[in-house]
């Protein structure tokens, strides 16, 4: 099968499965989605997303990650975590939101190839400083989705008539609770990836660590989520106050690395 087979049934089985729960959201019946064959057909598309990363993420031997592919590697490994808290949450509604994302993100690298070598020869401490750094850009895209739709649903609690796909989503209760649990793994990931950036740049990227904006960012985001934690155990703050950090941390995460890509190769052509 040619990767552009692959390209075609991963787009077409995402966007079917869009329309089947984007659907059943809107019928009310999204959490019957949760049980049976549906929670694992999901698999499908996932597995080929996964292959056509791993084909096009490596070029001649070189780490390639352009601004295309590393957001079709967030948006999979955003669809990779809600499969798997499917088994401990009831996801399905959300997933309806989400898959439409996947589909898109499956198929960008066909649409816009690209190539942006980070390093001339793979190594383990690099191959581990970029899945460590997708894993925590991953789930800080999970937390950013959760804390927009806790701040839509709670808008529409008093509203006479709430938006189809916003009905039947998980209790409020229950979205911060994983909210908050998706952020704590994450600030452990993006610790981790900024100690290794700075204490293994020479391996990772060939010269000597920099302080530039890209780290100035991440540290910024960092911090905004390290406050938000511990003022969540501490003083309890939830709610709206949540909502604008966690917001306001992802928007300094994607400064830091999408925004940076995105000047370098979309408007410096580098």
């Amino acid at each position: 099968m040619s990767n552009l087979t692959v390209y075609l049934v991963a787009f077409l089985a995402y966007s079917a499965l869009s329309v089947i729960f984007v659907r059943a959201q809107l019928a009310g019946n999204a959490k019957n989605l949760n049980h049976g064959y549906m929670a694992y057909v999901v698999v499908l598309p996932i597995v080929l997303h996964g292959y056509l990363l791993f084909n096009t993420l490596w070029f001649f031997g070189a780490l390639n990650l352009g601004l295309v592919h590393s957001v079709s590697l967030i948006l999979w490994l955003t669809m990779l975590v809600y499969w798997l808290a499917n088994f401990f949450y009831p996801l399905a509604s959300l997933k309806a939101l989400v898959l439409p994302l996947a589909a898109i993100g499956v198929i960008l690298p066909l649409i816009f190839p690209s190539t942006r070598v980070v390093s001339q020869a793979t190594s383990w401490i690099l191959d581990a400083h970029v899945l460590v750094a997708m894993l925590a850009y991953s789930l800080f895209t999970i937390a950013a989705l959760h804390a927009g739709l806790m701040s839509l649903v709670e808008r529409n609690l008093h509203k006479a008539r709430v938006p189809g796909l916003l009905k039947n989503l998980p209790p409020l209760l229950t979205m911060e609770t994983l909210l908050f649990r998706i952020i704590a793994a994450g600030f452990v990931l993006l610790t981790l990836t900024l100690i290794s950036g700075s204490f293994f740049s020479e391996q990772i990227f060939g010269k000597a660590w920099q302080f530039n904006h890209k780290v100035l960012f991440g540290f910024i985001s960092w911090a905004v989520f390290g406050v938000l934690l511990a003022g969540h155990h501490f003083y309890g703050w939830r709610g709206r106050r949540a909502v604008g950090l966690t917001m306001s941390g992802f928007g300094f995460l994607l400064l830091a690395y999408i925004g940076s890509k995105f000047v370098l190769e979309v408007i410096l052509h580098r």
